[in-house]
């Protein structure tokens, strides 16, 4: 059978050459397998030849004849408009079609060009049709297994292709390399945060396009991003993944990426086969969990408001992610956050933002205009892990971080759960592959309100998430080339505009006695530090090490590397910012406490005598007195190490951050130094040679102590003392220097 296949495809060629379709459209079979129709008036077509899809023609024109029946159904014809189309295919739906719509898979990745019999089963029983991926083997690997995916699922009822989604997937790898002229695996960029520090709205567009277009070429037409919420509290773990803690910064920056992902340029409605939808998180903000804890966690689960900021809050969303200025408009999609939003709801309801109906349907909906699809974070229907998570070293994940995230509806069934969600408003359930318990909502709603009221709620749902799809070009063609996906992805283009952006992210907060930029042929001394064993933010252990930070190769092209402090030129540190507990300890419990820790921005036990006395959100959470050690004291002592025994000599400290921290424990010992949020060392060490110079601005304050961090308000910006350093600069937000001094630019003008 394999072996006939392509004597069939080329019979299938010749017939639609030389047939019906004249000069007006030709097809031809493409290397990833599929069959290319090109039209003269009209989109570009792709179809599987063992779907059973045909092509239709009417008017001059050529469609694809997804349900099989030798008719153009108007959810065929894309000379509709997408919410036509939508509402047309919505209706032909059944209970289970519905419902497939509303489930984002849990995470796949893809080891292989093929499906995996799961993945079979819950696209074709399931119904699902939206898929969030993880892990690639590389473009053309990913560009072979979506093709099958989506032949797969165009061989099911009514064709309805797969819209694939990605979480952020640009970060740039420390000790990388960059060449312009090999190519990557994909783009390399900073963090969101770095993307920030470069103040630059035109280049986070241009990030979002770059990206867009990677994110075609693999594939996926959803990015589970940008996370637009206001970084108000200092200690949130997830800082990193935002735009800082401005309201100004952070709103136009969320207008670009957004635009940047959706736009198809020359569209006259913006959207077309270079558009990705984008999906704004978390609804109404995440950065306020009290005291700087993290919702995925059950410890985190409250977010709150002393500063009165609810309002500044969705400053992001509404100026930002809902109004782009561009065709597209919006984000096409928004995911609330797990937080409770402490004393929100005139009600007095206290549930997760997901199961809110003030904020999805009262807020969000009505009085905001929002009609774009509202998919709910990972998880939130699943049960949620009935013990306190055990942080213990090398253990193995406990389901406490990857159970449900149910919080303040816990005593609900996983079914009464789903239900709830769907009458807080919103359309799709993420990290869900099972139809029972979204077939069991439809049931218990139309058991109170009757089988229409039931229908009508399911298609408003459907509606707007066939309309995303139909308007990124997916029903069209969703087929790629594996040697063209492999081309566009990493291409040198693209990587030179990541490694810009590296550059142009990197911030020099000093610069004692002007010893940067420091001449190539220098000898430098690079101490080793040690990486002690600790806990990742999504899953895993980073193990125990203590390593060289730069690799000999690239650290050659710049300077002569020596071991003996006394024949170096200069040193230079490289370490990272605190990093320790995350507001929760089992060990407290153990000694009788109630398990609430302080977050700490310092490396040295901090004790916390200046927190508050009773939690904002009720209950027993309060940690003021107790202390807390954070992993990686020994960055702090390798810097104050290496000063004394560099006998006066520069050292230059090269500081990765994922939020703010303390400087006051190691700024008085180094002559320099050099802030990255993502950058690799070759971006570095570019800046410490001269190569390039510095020119990133803080998008964050830091902190002259944990007391003022204390003091802070959870859901305000820029509410902190800030650190001064032994020249005199205040480490404010908007804070950099160049090689002339501090830099006093149009963009410190504009945002500070």
């Amino acid at each position: 059978m394999r072996s006939s296949r392509p004597f069939l495809l080329l019979l299938l060629v010749l017939a639609a050459a030389c047939g019906r379709g004249g000069d007006r459209y030709t097809v031809a079979l493409q290397p990833g397998g599929w069959m290319k129709v090109e039209q003269r008036r009209g989109p570009v077509l792709g179809y599987s030849p063992d779907s059973g899809v045909t092509l239709l023609e009417q008017d001059g024109y050529v469609f694809k004849d997804l349900d099989r029946d030798g008719v153009l159904s108007p959810y065929e014809d894309w000379r509709r408009t997408p919410e036509s189309r939508a509402k047309d295919l919505s209706a032909r739906l059944d209970t289970a079609g519905l419902a497939g719509l509303m489930l984002y898979s849990s995470h796949q990745s893809v080891p292989a060009d093929t499906l995996m019999a799961a993945q079979r089963q819950f696209i074709g029983q399931g119904h699902v049709r939206h898929i969030l991926v993880t892990a690639v083997a590389d473009a053309a690997t990913a560009a072979r297994w979506s093709n099958a995916v989506q032949a797969f699922a165009e061989g099911q009822p009514l064709g309805i292709p797969v819209e694939l989604a990605s979480d952020p997937r640009h970060a740039a790898v420390i000790d990388g390399e960059f060449n312009a002229g090999a190519g990557g695996a994909i783009s390399r960029w900073p963090r969101e945060i770095g993307l920030a520090a470069t103040f630059d709205p035109e280049r986070v567009r241009r990030f979002g396009a770059i990206a867009a277009a990677e994110y075609r070429a693999l594939g996926f037409t959803t990015a589970l991003s940008p996370e637009v919420d206001l970084a108000t509290d200092p200690r949130w773990k997830r800082f990193a993944g935002t735009f800082g803690e401005d309201p100004q910064l952070v709103t136009e920056l969320s207008a670009a990426y957004v635009a940047g992902f959706q736009e198809t340029p020359g569209s006259r409605d913006g959207w077309g086969p270079r558009s990705v939808n984008a999906m704004a998180k978390h609804w109404p903000g995440a950065g306020t969990g009290e005291a700087g804890r993290e919702s995925h966690h059950w410890f985190g689960r409250w977010a709150v408001y002393p500063g009165g900021g609810f309002d500044l809050q969705l400053k992001p969303f509404l100026e930002g992610a809902f109004r782009t200025g561009t065709p597209t408009r919006r984000a096409s999609a928004v995911m609330p956050t797990y937080n409770i939003a402490t004393g929100q709801n005139p009600s007095g309801e206290n549930v997760g933002a997901n199961y809110s109906r003030y904020l999805v349907t009262d807020l969000l909906r009505e009085r905001y205009g929002y009609d774009g699809v509202v998919c709910t974070d990972w998880n939130v229907a699943k049960d949620w892990y009935p013990a306190p998570f055990r942080w213990a070293a090398h253990a193995e994940d406990p389901a406490e971080f990857h159970g449900g995230k149910c919080w303040g509806v816990e005593d609900l069934s996983v079914e009464e759960r789903h239900y709830r969600l769907l009458q807080a408003g919103v359309d799709q359930f993420g990290g869900g592959d099972d139809l029972a318990p979204v077939l069991a909502a439809y049931a218990r709603w139309r058991a109170e309100a009757g089988e229409v009221s039931a229908r009508t709620r399911f298609e408003v749902s459907a509606v707007r998430i066939l309309r995303n799809m139909f308007q990124v070009g997916l029903f069209e063609n969703p087929y790629l080339d594996p040697e063209a996906s492999a081309s566009i992805v990493g291409c040198p283009e693209y990587m030179q505009a990541g490694y810009e952006a590296q550059v142009r992210s990197i911030v020099m907060l000093k610069d004692h006695g002007a010893v940067l930029p420091m001449a190539p042929g220098a000898k430098v001394y690079v101490p080793e530090r040690h990486q002690p064993a600790s806990k990742k933010f999504f899953e895993g252990y980073a193990a125990e090490a203590t390593a060289r930070p730069i690799r000999d190769g690239m650290l050659d092209r710049y300077y002569t590397r020596v071991d003996d402090p006394v024949e170096a030129d200069f040193a230079l540190v490289c370490i990272k910012g605190p990093e320790g507990l995350w507001g929760h300890s089992m060990d407290d419990v153990d000694e009788g406490g109630n398990g609430y820790v302080p977050i700490s921005l310092q490396y040295a036990p901090y004790t916390a005598v200046a927190a508050r006395e009773e939690s904002l959100a009720g209950g027993d959470c309060s940690y003021r007195g107790k202390t807390t050690q954070t992993y990686n004291v020994d960055d702090m002592l390798l810097v104050r190490r290496t000063h004394e025994v560099m006998g006066g000599k520069p050292v230059v400290v090269l500081l990765k951050l994922s939020r703010p921290c303390v400087l006051s424990e190691i700024e008085p010992w180094a002559d320099a130094l050099l802030l990255n949020f993502g950058a690799s060392y070759q971006a570095l060490l570019d800046v410490v040679s001269g190569t390039e110079e510095p020119s990133g601005l803080l998008p964050m304050q830091m902190p002259a102590s944990m007391e003022t961090v204390e003091w802070q308000a959870e859901d305000l910006p820029r509410d902190m003392e800030c650190y001064v350093d032994a020249d005199g600069h205040r480490y404010d937000f908007a804070f950099g220097m160049d090689w002339s001094g501090v830099i006093a630019d149009a963009r410190v003008k504009r945002y500070k």
